[in-house]
C-alpha cells in the first residue's frame, strides 16, 4: 500500500525542529526514517532536533559524516543515526550492523540512496528541499502504521 505523500512547509529552522520533535515522539524500535536531500538541505538539523527531543539527558549530537554511525539511548529505545554519504559498497553497510539495527532500534539514515534495494520497504522517507522561503518536506511511506502516526502528530506540527 502506497499512500499519497504528505508535503509540509517549514519556513524556519525552528519549524523544522518542531516537526522533528513531533515525529520523534511517535517513534519506536523497528522504525526507520530515510532522510533525503542535497548537502545543506537540513537532514542533520532535522535528525539532531529529533534525537535531542528523545534523549533522557541532553548531549551534543554531532553529524555522523565521519563516524558513519552514532548510537543513542533514548526514552523510546535505542536510536541509530547514520550518514551513508561516504559509503561506497554494500559490504561497508553490512559491516556497520545497520540491517540488524533496522529491526531492533529507531534508525535515522541520511543518504539512504546508498542502500539501494536494501532500504527497508516499511520506512518513512522524508525528502527535504531548501527553498527561498524555508524548507519543503515530502513525507512518503508504504506501511499503514505511518498513516496513523503522522495523523497523531499532525496537530503538533
Amino acid at each position: 500500500m502506497t499512500t499519497a505523500p504528505l508535503v509540509l512547509h517549514w519556513p524556519t529552522e525552528d519549524d523544522t525542529a518542531q516537526a522533528a520533535r513531533a515525529i520523534g515522539a511517535a517513534l519506536r524500535p523497528g522504525d526507520v526514517i530515510l532522510l533525503e536531500g542535497d548537502v545543506g538541505a537540513g537532514k542533520t538539523h532535522f535528525a539532531r532536533a529529533l534525537i535531542q527531543s528523545l534523549l533522557v539527558e541532553w548531549e551534543d549530537v554531532p553529524s555522523p559524516t565521519f563516524t558513519l554511525v552514532q548510537i543513542y539511548d533514548t526514552k523510546n529505545g535505542p536510536l541509530w543515526h547514520t550518514d551513508l554519504y561516504r559509503i561506497s559498497s554494500d559490504t561497508e553497510i553490512d559491516e556497520l550492523g545497520l540491517f540488524d539495527a533496522f529491526e531492533t532500534a529507531i534508525c535515522l539514515v541520511e543518504w539512504p540512496d546508498r542502500l539501494g534495494a536494501m532500504a527497508p520497504q516499511d520506512a518513512l522517507t522524508i525528502a527535504i528541499d531548501m527553498q527561498c522561503d524555508g524548507r519543503s518536506a515530502r513525507l512518503s511511506w508504504a506501511n499503514a502504521r505511518w498513516e496513523d502516526r503522522l495523523s497523531d502528530m499532525a496537530h503538533r506540527v
